[in-house]
């Protein structure tokens, strides 16, 4: 089933997502928030936002794309992730998304397909960015453009400006999945083995969501004003239950680089950068 590059420089129609303040921090919870962080989770105070949160009403603009491509399903992975804030999320809203294909990439043994979703309020201003890839085994070959290599960041030769080691709950992905992604792969064992694996893994979304949670304390100090943006490549499985170890070092002009490893070592998200200003 051959990949639809016509789709390059194709814009979606307006995707609306519409939100409360207890998807919000449903949202937190799906993403390990607990009780010492209640300006999360607690209407009372807002609640203030994870700003991690701007990858659920783009979610549906991923998956759209994805059916668009024309290819198996359950040959797409998701490769990297990235949002950037245009300003603190609020914690109700109405919003619609539009997304856009870039490029595919021809990397031989698969197509990587880059897409940028735009989302705005009702009031046309923009709230957030996000800026995807998924690769899509089997598709390559067709003779098209390799498309940039990015350089590995390696983190410098030093103990980490922060580290924040946290243990995942064995309900994780069961919680995460009620913030959108319902796929039975997070969820159902007879599934998880379909796919390769001995039990259902976690969302490659929910750990990003760890990660954020970590850099948005570890750098940020809790202010969501000044996380601006935060960027990864999915680099290993996770499992419910897993330990994630998040580190990040300053390296200047307002750029952490950030790296998230489980407890065994083995790294689960890399070239990873989050902007946090002063």
């Amino acid at each position: 089933m051959a990949i639809k590059l016509d789709l390059v420089g194709k814009k979606s129609a307006p995707v609306p997502f519409a939100y409360t303040w207890r998807d919000t921090v449903l949202y937190a919870l799906g993403v390990g928030a607990n009780v010492s962080e209640l300006d999360f989770l607690y209407e009372g105070r807002g609640p203030k936002v994870l700003p991690t949160f701007a990858v659920v009403p783009s979610f549906s603009s991923m998956i759209s794309v994805a059916g668009d491509l024309g290819t198996n399903p359950m040959m797409i992975l998701h490769g990297e992730q990235k949002i950037i804030l245009h300003r603190a999320i609020p914690p109700q809203a109405r919003l619609a998304t539009v997304s856009e294909v870039k490029a595919i990439y021809d990397k031989g043994k698969g197509a990587v397909v880059v897409v940028e979703c735009r989302t705005i309020d009702e009031k046309n201003e923009p709230v957030f960015d996000n800026v995807f890839s998924i690769f899509v085994r089997g598709e390559g070959g067709f003779g098209g453009e390799r498309g940039p290599e990015a350089a590995k960041l390696e983190p410098p030769a030093r103990t980490a400006d922060f580290e924040i080691s946290e243990t995942t709950s064995h309900e994780q992905a069961l919680l995460y999945r009620l913030s959108g992604d319902i796929n039975p792969l997070h969820a159902d064992p007879a599934m998880a083995k379909l796919g390769g694996f001995d039990r259902p893994i976690l969302h490659g979304l929910c750990t990003f969501g760890h990660a954020g949670r970590a850099v948005l304390h570890g750098a940020a100090g809790g202010d969501v004003t000044r996380f601006k943006s935060f960027g990864a490549r999915f680099a290993g499985v996770v499992f419910p239950g897993d330990t994630l170890i998040t580190r990040g070092w300053n390296i200047g002009d307002d750029n952490w680089l950030i790296t998230v490893a489980q407890q065994e070592g083995k790294q689960v998200l890399s070239n990873a950068i989050a902007q946090i200003i002063k």
